[in-house]
């Protein structure tokens, strides 16, 4: 039985984490951390665990933690994992960080766009990138695993193959993606009031969101290049999920368009095989409610001939397979399971 530890338990992405694995016949968690909440019931701040999880909060002493158990996930607030991490910690458990301390592999990156010192440079090389179908070699030996945030995984599987592949122009890239409000976390923000949130769409961090170089580095590995994309997020009053619409112009060869079944070929030959990535059948868009609270991606296509482009379409669950979810994949994959143990969640819908 695997011993967990959660820092940041009573945030959204923490709590799906304990949900999961609440199912997961080969994890236990015996240690559920958070510094708002020290000595309160956990089932107090999220009364759906009554009578399922009787423990109480602790603090974030991740030294204490590393004493008890064998993988800790911090899903806290970007710099708080940089700031505890050390050697002593990674030669006793594995950690798997919900924040973006270590996605980044360029520091001044990470500091240009978080606005924060980093705290453990010298584990950024070192730390793997939890998207689990690219890098599922890296993550089974990683120590330390960055899991990726929800608007970079969903845009970066559902672009990947055809980019790798030389299919489309990664110059061209062009991503539009919309978030429920979960995705801002569960701190108190006006911006995210009822109020201000329902009956309304809005674009936010134009240019300038802080997972736009997370994304086009990622896709700039498959591209064998550094890439430039234009990425906006929107604001959609629902709780979960992301939904990216992704446009892109189409290579040609000899002087022709790729065909529907070309395209499809490429995107059968990279998740052919996935169980939570799902090509939907020609002509079917994703919709966010058929992924919810699951660990599955959706994923469509439509080739504009008039334009040449294609539209890309991909939808998940942020609080799943972009955060919890995925997390527990990563951890699954670190300790030798079957990739898909606790996470064989059917969507729900309504």
């Amino acid at each position: 039985m695997i011993k967990v530890g959660i820092i940041g338990a009573t945030g959204y992405a923490g709590a799906e984490i304990a949900r999961i694995l609440l199912g997961h016949p080969e994890a236990e968690v015996v240690w559920y951390g958070s510094k708002s909440y020290v000595g309160e019931e956990f089932a107090s701040i999220f009364g759906g665990f009554f009578k399922i999880i009787e423990d109480k909060c602790l603090d974030d002493n991740m030294e204490e933690l590393a004493d008890q158990v064998d993988v800790v996930f911090t899903a806290t607030p970007q710099g708080l994992c940089a700031s505890l991490i050390n050697e002593d910690i990674l030669n006793k458990v594995k950690v798997i960080d919900l924040s973006a301390d270590f996605r980044l592999k360029d520091v001044a990156e990470y500091e240009k766009w978080y606005k924060i010192e980093h705290k453990a440079p010298s584990y950024i090389e070192e730390a793997v990138y939890g998207l689990c179908e690219i890098n599922r070699d890296k993550i089974k030996d990683a120590r330390l695993v960055a899991n990726p945030g929800c608007y970079t995984t969903c845009s970066i599987l559902t672009a990947y193959p055809l980019i790798k592949e030389g299919i489309i122009d990664p110059d061209t890239l062009i991503v539009d993606a919309l978030s429920g409000v979960t995705g801002a976390g569960r701190g108190a923000k006006v911006a995210n009031l009822f109020c201000e949130v329902n009956e309304s769409v809005k674009p936010y961090g134009v240019a300038t969101h802080r997972h736009t170089p997370e994304i086009e580095e990622q896709l700039g590995y498959a591209a064998g290049k550094k890439m430039v994309i234009n990425f906006t997020p929107h604001l959609v009053p629902m709780n979960r999920g992301i939904l990216a619409t992704e446009y892109a112009t189409l290579v040609k060869k000899d002087g022709k368009l790729p065909t529907e079944q070309e395209v499809r070929a490429v995107y059968e030959k990279y998740y052919g095989s996935e169980i939570f990535i799902r090509l939907l059948n020609s002509g079917v868009c994703p919709e966010t409610r058929f992924v919810n609270s699951s660990n599955f991606v959706d994923i469509g296509f439509k080739i504009d001939e008039r334009t040449g482009r294609i539209i890309m379409m991909g939808a998940l669950d942020n609080l799943v397979k972009g955060a919890a979810g995925q997390a527990v994949q990563n951890m699954n994959i670190m300790f030798g399971l079957d990739e898909t143990m606790g996470l064989r969640i059917v969507p729900r819908c309504p």
